[in-house]
Parts: structure tokens; sequence; C-alpha cells
């Protein structure tokens, strides 16, 4: 698709989320069982409830011009899944495994804080109101399970991964 206007920048970003959402959506069962904390099992099935509503979010905007939403592939997403998935195979210990799945789920979340900000931004440009707010609840929502990964790695995780470390030294 060729971009004439901002307007054809909107919609391409917004295919390109919803690529994403949707992948995000096959990836995260299988970061529900590689994950050992409970802790983190359970943010990564809110997460993935989540997920599912932002991509409704985008279906909603989508209904609204009468858009078809695919046909975009979010490559970027993409290597950051494949990326996560090699770094998670590789952990030998647990701790250490789960500390992985916290960097590649954060990752992914900037990567869709800045895709939400970007489309959040073009919606306000174009005066389209209701979407800048369906967007700016989507990327209040990334960032907040930014935070919580990052309480989670803080308070938990990386710590059991330093222990699992000095157990084997």
């Amino acid at each position: 698709m060729k971009l004439h206007t901002l307007k054809d920048l909107f919609v391409d970003e917004l295919r390109d989320l919803y690529n994403a959402e949707n992948q995000i959506i096959k990836a995260l069962p299988k970061m529900i069982k590689a994950a050992s904390s409970s802790e983190l099992k359970k943010a990564f099935q809110e997460h993935l409830e989540q997920t599912k509503t932002h991509a409704e979010r985008l279906e909603q905007i989508f209904d609204r011009f009468n858009l078809g939403h695919k046909g975009k592939k979010c490559k970027g997403i993409e290597g950051i899944i494949d990326e996560g998935n090699e770094m998670i195979g590789e952990a030998d210990e647990p701790a250490v495994g789960d500390a992985a799945l916290i960097g590649a789920a954060q990752r992914v979340e900037h990567y869709e804080m800045a895709g939400y900000g970007c489309a959040r931004t073009y919606a306000d440009t174009l005066g389209d109101r209701e979407a800048a707010n369906l967007l700016q609840q989507t990327l209040a929502e990334e960032k907040e399970t930014d935070e919580k990964l990052t309480r989670i790695a803080e308070n938990v995780v990386n710590m059991q991964a330093v222990g699992a470390g000095n157990q084997r030294a």
C-alpha cells in the first residue's frame, strides 16, 4: 500500500498493530507454559485477556471506517518474538528462563507502546477523538503491563535468577 496521506499512514499503523496483537495472542500461551513463577504466569494470563481486548478495540476503529484489517504482517513483532523464543530455549535454570521471558515480553511492550503512541497521535491530528481515546486506553494498559513486569523482575525473578547462578558456582 502506497502512503500518500497521513490517513494512509494511520491505517497502515493500525494494520501493523492489529497483526502484532494477533501474533502476541498466539505467543502468550507458550510464554505462560514456559514461565515457572506463578506471579509471572498470572501476569501473562492477564495480559493475554487484555491483548484480546486490544485487538477488539482496533477492530472497532476499522469497522467505523469500513476498512479491512488484514494484509499487513508485523515483521517487527515477529522478530522480537522469535528472538525471545531463542533466549528462552537457552535458559538452563527456571528463574533465568523467567528473567528471559520478562525481557522478551518487555521488548514486545515497548514496541507496542511506540506503535500505539504514533497511531494515537495520528488520530489526534486527523481529528478522530474516538480512535485517539481507544488507542490511548490501550497505550496506558501496555505501559501498566510493562511496569508490572518490571516489578516482578525486580522483586522476585531476578533475585531468584541470581540465586540460581550462585548455586551452580
